[in-house]
């Protein structure tokens, strides 16, 4: 159960109607989920994230599947139920398969694996992986 109420379109003020506006543009859809409603009662924060996700998640360098799946991920290790529904759905519009589903979660519970390990023996980084990106 949410801690704030996800707000009714008649209960938003005008910063939240704004960005509900843009959300509802940027989308092409009529549907505003549950975060953005909840997120409205606060509307420096609702403008705040809601800015970053239309500036991370447009087209870049990385395909948006990509994106989703990165996503999925992150809310996988978090523990993020909310987000590992919408981001796999959005995911599945974008074209992932069950197999490529299952398939992330076996990365996912490897590298959590992998990094608990490396973290625990406080594994010393090879020189040869310290070069910085160009």
């Amino acid at each position: 159960m949410s801690l704030l109420p996800a707000l009714a379109d008649d209960a938003l003020g005008p910063r939240a109607r704004a960005v509900f506006d843009d959300i509802r543009a940027t989308r092409g859809t009529d549907y505003v989920n549950h975060f953005w409603r909840v997120l409205a009662n606060d509307p420096p924060t609702l403008e705040r994230v809601w800015g970053s996700v239309k500036e991370v998640m447009a087209p870049g360098a990385l395909d948006p599947l990509v994106k989703e799946l990165v996503y999925i991920a992150v809310s996988a290790t978090n523990n993020c139920e909310y987000c590992l529904h919408t981001h796999t759905a959005a995911a599945r519009a974008k074209g992932m398969t069950g197999a490529q589903f299952r398939e992330l979660m076996a990365v996912v519970a490897l590298a959590n694996q992998t990094n608990r390990l490396a973290n625990g023996y406080r594994i010393d980084v090879d020189e040869r992986y310290r070069s910085p990106l160009a």
